[in-house]
């Protein structure tokens, strides 16, 4: 297998279908294929309709981490499921190195009404010989802003849970990922880029297609 993921050099195409994953430690617990809308040194920009095909894990019964205390969830058995995204449309900005993503939300389809700022460890880009994508590992804490750039704080009791269970848990430190989000929201308040009015106006390729499913690779390991 030939596994790149250097940074300043791997570049994906413009209407080119990747893999965007997410990781526990090395367990594989939620991938998409998505658009690549551009990707060059301001770092990578993704569009993610709804009914994007997916698979995420869940438990024999259908329900997910958020359906459950922590300490049930990782006592129970559970799989990856292929599935369907059902939110909204989304635009996400991955900048190069950086330990947070911002997602751009449409409601109804034509209307901007807000940011999200997931935080997560840094991407790592890879390409093989089947598939190619970014692995992420997502810190759970994360930032809701609106349109008028009010921001707030999200999952926190979530975070709060989780941490009582450092042996399952997979943030290390809660203080790097807050001190992450206030760096963030000094961009926020300032209205400066992402966050100044840029891709507000987004509008897809009208001849992509939302892909049929998952192309091959979607379980290779981890890449770091």
């Amino acid at each position: 297998m030939t596994t790149q993921h250097d940074l300043e050099t791997l570049r994906f195409a413009p209407g080119q279908v990747i893999l965007h994953r997410q990781f526990t430690g090395d367990r594989l617990v939620y991938v998409r294929a998505v658009r690549v809308v551009a990707h060059d040194e301001r770092g990578l920009r993704l569009w993610i309709p709804r009914d994007t095909a997916m698979s995420l894990t869940l438990t024999a019964d259908g329900r997910g981490l958020r359906d459950m205390p922590f300490a049930e969830w990782v006592k129970v058995e559970r799989t990856l499921t292929e599935t369907r995204w059902r939110g909204p449309n989304i635009f996400m900005f991955m900048p190069p190195g950086a330990a947070h993503s911002v997602l751009f939300f449409w409601y109804p389809a034509e209307e901007f009404f807000g940011w999200y700022v997931n935080l997560e460890e840094p991407g790592v880009l890879w390409r093989d010989e089947t598939a190619a994508g970014i692995d992420i590992c997502d810190q759970d804490l994360d930032m809701w802003v609106d349109r008028d750039r009010t921001w707030s704080w999200k999952d926190e009791h979530e975070l709060a849970e989780r941490l009582g269970f450092p042996e399952d848990y997979w943030v290390a430190d809660e203080q790097a990922v807050r001190a992450e989000g206030l760096r963030v929201a000094e961009l926020i308040e300032k209205g400066e880029f992402p966050f100044d009015g840029t891709w507000c106006d987004f509008r897809p390729d009208p001849s992509w297609t939302v892909p049929d499913g998952l192309p091959p690779g979607w379980d290779r390991p981890r890449a770091r």
